[in-house]
């Protein structure tokens, strides 16, 4: 896309000298006025050519040639480029649409249910969850600075309170649903989202590992709990930038995404 870009703007600038030079090198060798040498330049470079003015003289002839060769070459190139750029951006939306459904599913199947066990074990969350109640009234200002609140955090999480063996279940029940996610190659689009998930899959597999999951000593259970900062981290945030692109695209998709917010503590799907 970026060299794309910046062909399109080589072959503009291209078109642009010619027009610079072929105006008033027509006035000069032509005799023509300004705008009949103008409108020589266009038509020629644009490939019309309706023949209503042509060069009579040879140095007129010559630059007419000059006009024709890097002109017409350059129109095409920004033609061509135009139509490359705008293809491109109609597949990356697409890909973007198809890549956040994906989203769309993880936060339906595990993120949100992920989210709201790892709130019950944040003692900082009551500091920020009035700012992560999202509304409709939210703008990009207000989604920037939530995410700059989210990105300061700590997660301090208390494994006192922590259910190892029923997290340890929950995701093993989803685990072949977390192997779907990270074999399909679109995810890798989306760094944040991918690293949510192999923080997640190394989670799952931590506990997967040990045998028994109580009575875990204070050195095993501190590795634990930054495997579990790690990846209610990368969920929060992702699960904010989903809300944003929610609010933008697909509004009512949006109003169930506030009203099951897992942050609320009084989040209920039913509209009141």
């Amino acid at each position: 896309m970026a060299l794309t870009s910046s062909l399109f703007r080589v072959y503009v600038l291209l078109i642009v000298a010619v027009i610079v030079i072929g105006v008033p090198g027509f006035m000069v060798t032509e005799g023509l006025s300004a705008i009949d040498a103008l409108y020589f330049c266009v038509v020629t470079i644009a490939t019309v050519g309706y023949g209503d003015i042509h060069p009579i003289t040879t140095q007129g002839k010559v630059l007419a040639m000059f006009v024709i060769v890097v002109g017409v070459g350059s129109f095409v190139g920004v033609v061509v480029n135009s139509l490359e750029v705008f293809f491109n951006r109609r597949d990356q939306q697409v890909r973007l649409n198809k890549l956040n459904l994906l989203v769309g599913a993880f936060f339906s199947e595990i993120g949100m249910k992920l989210l709201v066990r790892f709130c019950r074990l944040d003692p900082e969350i009551e500091e920020i969850r009035h700012d992560l109640i999202v509304t409709g009234e939210w703008t990009d200002s207000a989604f920037k600075r939530v995410s700059a609140t989210l990105h300061a955090r700590g997660y301090r999480l208390d494994m006192k309170r922590a259910d190892l063996k029923e997290l340890r279940e929950f995701l093993f029940q989803r685990r072949d649903f977390l192997l779907r996610l990270l074999e399909n190659p679109m995810v890798f689009e989306q760094e944040q989202f991918t690293e949510a998930l192999q923080a997640l899959f190394h989670l799952a597999e931590e506990l997967g590992y040990r045998g028994t999951i109580e009575d875990l000593p204070e050195s095993d259970l501190e590795h634990l709990a930054n495997d579990m900062r790690r990846s209610y981290r990368l969920i929060a945030l992702e699960w904010l930038d989903y809300m944003q692109y929610l609010k933008e695209s697909y509004p009512y998709l949006f109003s169930l995404a506030m009203r099951t917010n897992p942050f609320d503590k009084f989040a209920s799907p039913v509209v009141e």
